[in-house]
């Protein structure tokens, strides 16, 4: 997070509102650890990764939800899941990836 540090300070400078999402369980194989994060401004900013790129998307439109609605979302994405292959989680494991506004 503590890369991430600039980036949210500029951004709340500029009056904007800032999700973060955090991965904070996998099972086999997965492209990030526990605790990697990524975080997206409400002027649509976004920085981190919680995936190597292949969630990233899904994870931006739901960090855009959390921040019209204020309320965090906990998400789950795998290979039995049609979404993963629709989101293009194919690395055969499971990634849990929890959702919130800044606050």
């Amino acid at each position: 997070m503590e890369d991430l540090l600039d980036e949210i300070d500029t951004w709340l400078a500029r009056g904007e509102r800032v999700a973060v999402a955090t991965v904070v369980k996998t099972m086999g194989s997965s492209p990030r650890l526990v605790g990697s994060k990524m975080i997206v401004s409400s002027a649509g900013g976004m920085a981190g990764s919680v995936s190597g790129g292949c969630v990233e998307g899904a994870i931006f439109t739901a960090c855009q939800e959390v921040l019209a609605s204020g309320e965090s979302r906990l998400l789950h994405f795998g290979v039995a899941d049609e979404a993963a292959w629709e989101v293009g989680l194919a690395c055969g494991g499971e990634i849990a990836i929890f959702v919130e506004p800044l606050r």
